[in-house]
């Protein structure tokens, strides 16, 4: 099994952290996995991307040309990757700042507010979280007990009130998607 992933949206949104952990959770659950960040000069409010590749046996590649996930937390991204996705993927579109219509037909769209949820939350900088939460209830490729774990290793020393609340994201964002489901 081999699924390829990108996550995309501006700087400044937590999209190359999203891979991260999703990236580090996946590899503490056995898997083998590649990471490939790539963001433009000005980062914050520029585009930014990363792409993780999660398989059972070695990767070759972690380089995707055809991704079964994308996730896009703006609009450029949208119309940027929905040509890439291959038939039969799933489109994550943070619904609170993509306007834009998905073009295609043969690829299930799931669209999730993840800013309006971070606002309600109190913090709009968790959109991220609650994004990853949402991908891994949908994808089932991790748990949000992993990505928690993930998170935790990659931010040590981070305060307990900033750990909780990243962890009601990514629970609200789970739930979302599966009252949606």
């Amino acid at each position: 099994m081999i699924t390829e992933t990108i996550f995309a949206g501006f700087g400044g949104q937590g999209v190359l952290m999203m891979g991260y952990v999703f990236a580090v959770s996946v590899m503490r659950d056995g898997m083998n996995v590649t990471y490939l960040p790539s963001y433009g000069a000005e980062v914050r409010g520029g585009t930014a991307n990363c792409t993780v590749v999660v398989s059972d046996e070695e990767i070759a590649s972690p380089v995707s040309s055809s991704p079964d996930h994308v996730v896009v937390m703006n609009n450029p991204s949208l119309l940027r990757y929905q040509g890439m996705i291959r038939s039969g993927g799933t489109m994550m579109i943070n619904d609170s700042l993509v306007e834009a219509k998905l073009a295609r037909d043969d690829v299930e769209e799931v669209r999730v507010p993840v800013t309006d949820i971070a606002n309600e939350l109190g913090s709009p900088r968790i959109a991220n979280m609650i994004m990853l939460g949402a991908f891994a209830a949908k994808t089932g490729l991790t748990s949000l007990n992993s990505l928690m774990n993930g998170l935790t290793e990659i931010v040590k020393g981070k305060k307990a009130s900033i750990m909780d609340l990243n962890r009601k994201g990514m629970e609200q964002g789970a739930r979302y998607v599966t009252r949606a489901s």
